[in-house]
């Protein structure tokens, strides 16, 4: 069975709603975070999470 674990926010450490395994690769992912409303582009290779850049999330009322 692979090894999965779970995207945390990069901004504010909370977990997303996103897992990887072990075998995941990402590039470029906009990985949005439910909890603080930001959004990053991150990028994945054997469960190493790192920031490309923070995108600038508009909130609507």
């Amino acid at each position: 069975m692979e090894k999965t674990e779970w995207i945390n926010c990069p901004l504010c450490g909370n977990k997303t709603r996103l897992q990887i395994r072990q075998d995941t690769e990402l590039k470029k992912f906009p990985l949005y975070c439910p909890k603080c409303k930001q959004e990053s582009l991150i990028e994945a290779k054997d469960l190493q999470v790192t920031v490309v850049k923070r995108l600038e999330t508009k909130i609507s009322n």
